[in-house]
């Protein structure tokens, strides 16, 4: 079995498949061979899970190994919080 990150962090080109999604843990590995893939659940939503063949995963432009911090222009929100507006 090969030994592989327990975090990810999927890049913008993967927000469609996510769903939005961008942490996830690592669960295991399934298959063999080629057919190998790692199943990963959103940190922030538990109940999704994503099977990505372990080919996928080499790809930076796609998946990033560990928990990778959003560049400061994709933040969630922009300017003021909403929390103190109210």
């Amino acid at each position: 079995m090969i030994k592989l990150p327990t975090a990810w962090t999927a890049q913008p080109a993967q927000a469609e498949r996510s769903s939005g999604y961008r942490h996830f843990a690592a669960l295991g590995q399934r298959g063999h061979g080629r057919g190998r893939t790692l199943e990963l659940q959103a940190v922030l939503d538990p109940g999704y899970r994503l099977l990505v063949p372990l080919g996928e995963l080499r790809d930076r432009d796609a998946w990033q190994p560990g928990w990778q911090q959003l560049p400061q222009e994709q933040g969630p929100l922009e300017g003021p919080s909403e929390a103190t507006a109210l």
